[in-house]
């Protein structure tokens, strides 16, 4: 059995960078929402130990979220952070008030003592850099309990229970803000919860393919095979643990960037020798898009075109009874809000939020477990070319959302020619390794410009380039003015109907990263 780590999420932004570094540290982890947790599904899910999220809301009011009273019963090491200590302390006979002094951002906290989570890293009498974003604190502790660590705002910073391994930090170590924070994770999940770091994607790839072989027994698949880095892995997945009895549909939607959809047809078919069905359904893709603006809808139109397509393509193999594709966790994690209400969707994606609720065949995400880095792992270990495994995201609807507005054949071959034209540049400035993703958008907006002493009154395409580890925050990339000059001249002059170049230097958050 795989040592895990169960989070519990009480709505805080960063809940899935807790994920993430349990995980760096070769452990499993999982991520549950407040309100879907009961006795019962923590003993079911068989945590080495829980980890409690942040989250907005203050447990002095009424009805907010709280950590479940029989988890500190359950003899189970309990990490809290932030909201998650409050609502610990609270639980277990504490006091949390509001503070009229808050914190947001760095801080310093002073380590007043000592207790086994903090023996690999911080020790007493030093001051530590971390990162704070709190308006309550605790003012008075359980029994059993003692201070370890003290900020100005904060004089229980850091709280712990040696003998019953509960622990409670008021900062986040989650976030890169926190140096060693990583570090004070990894002494929970490894030193504290005993577990024995164990998960590898090599281990995972045996585990999925013993999974898949299992499940799927002798029926047919079909993988939908977009050509990008997910559904690329899945489909080499199956085919290792499936053999023939996959077949992949590869849907040109006319929405891919130049060039891609010969690529996909040479590595599948000619180099990996999957059966592959190219179903060029362009036409019917633009016709379905024609007239339509809104993203959403453009995402729910592709979603249910690809599963219609699969359908048919299932009927004429003589029947399927599985559909692979390439969903990945961050897409499946159910975000919460502090009231257990429904929480603000900001974009659906197209596998998921945009799928038919009746369909004839199973759904088979192998991948739904991993992160994106985790998916480029796998893809290593299955043998995947570098080259591909180490692509940019590229989204599922294609280009569809990044031509803001109606989608027109005459657009989508303008971008193509911008989008190539652009990576091209960063390929030979020796940057694409260094971005977690570039990218064009033809904007809806038609400017005035003088090109051979003509008048011109052509379109104006947007350049996007970020830095990432996960996609979850993102800044945009510091290009020096020579390379945004030379590739906007670049543009202008080779690509008709382009007449003016910008850069979106916009962080995630307040924007996303896409535009749609």
């Amino acid at each position: 059995m795989t040592d895990r780590i169960l989070i519990i999420d009480f709505g805080s932004q960063v809940t899935q960078l807790i994920a993430r570094r349990v995980r760096e540290s070769g452990v499993y982890s999982e991520i549950h929402p407040f309100n879907k947790v009961s006795s019962k599904s923590i003993k079911d899910f068989k945590p080495n130990g829980v980890i409690l999220s942040g989250g907005p809301a203050s447990v002095t009011e009424m009805d907010t979220p709280r950590a479940p009273d029989e988890l500190f019963n359950m003899g189970l090491p309990v990490l809290g952070i932030c909201y998650g200590q409050q609502t610990m302390i609270e639980r277990l006979g504490g006091k949390v008030e509001t503070n009229e002094k808050k914190e947001f951002g760095h801080s310093t906290v002073a380590i007043t003592g000592d207790c086994k989570l903090l023996d690999a890293t911080w020790r007493k009498g030093s001051q530590q850099q971390v990162w704070m974003s709190h308006g309550d604190r605790v003012t008075s502790l359980p029994s059993g309990f003692h201070v370890v660590g003290k900020s100005d705002a904060a004089p229980y910073a850091i709280v712990a229970d040696d003998d019953r391994k509960f622990y409670g930090v008021q900062f986040h170590p989650e976030v890169v803000h926190t140096p060693y924070g990583a570090e004070l994770i990894r002494t929970f999940t490894h030193a504290i919860a005993g577990c024995s770091g164990n998960w590898t994607m090599s281990a995972f790839k045996d585990q999925a393919i013993s999974k898949l072989r299992k499940e799927v027994g002798k029926s047919k698949v079909i993988c939908g095979l977009s050509g990008g880095v997910d559904s690329s892995v899945v489909a080499v997945l199956l085919h290792e643990a499936i053999g023939d009895q996959l077949t992949c549909v590869f849907v040109d939607t006319g929405l891919m960037r130049l060039g891609e959809p010969e690529q996909v047809v040479e590595l599948f078919r000619d180099h990996y020798k999957i059966p592959l069905i190219h179903n060029n359904a362009s036409e019917h893709f633009l016709e379905k898009l024609g007239g339509i603006t809104d993203p959403e809808q453009k995402r729910k139109i592709i979603g249910n075109a690809f599963i219609k397509i699969f359908e048919e393509e299932a009927k004429i193999l003589g029947g399927a009874d599985f559909l692979a594709q390439g969903t990945l966790y961050p897409d499946v994690i159910e975000s919460v809000s502090f009231d257990g209400g429904p929480s603000v969707t900001i974009k659906s994606h197209h596998n998921v939020g945009g799928l038919p609720e009746v369909m004839n065949v199973k759904l088979l995400e192998p991948l739904r477990e991993l992160f994106k880095d985790e998916v480029r792992e796998l893809g290593r270990e299955l043998g995947l070319p570098e080259h591909f495994v180490g692509r940019h995201p590229f989204p599922g609807p294609g280009l569809a959302i990044r031509i803001p507005g109606e989608i027109t054949p005459e657009k989508l071959n303008t971008l193509r020619e911008v989008d190539a034209i652009y990576l091209e540049e960063i390929r030979g400035a020796g940057l694409y390794n260094e971005i977690w993703q570039a990218f064009a958008i033809l904007l809806p907006v038609q400017t005035v410009g003088v090109m051979g002493d003509r008048r011109t009154y052509d379109y104006v395409c947007a350049l996007r380039a970020v830095t990432s580890t996960d996609g979850m925050t993102a800044d945009f990339f510091p290009f020096d003015m020579e390379f945004l000059g030379r590739t906007a001249n670049r543009i202008i002059n080779e690509v008709r109907g382009i007449n003016r170049v910008v850069y979106d230097i916009t962080s995630k958050p307040p924007g996303t990263i896409e535009w749609e």
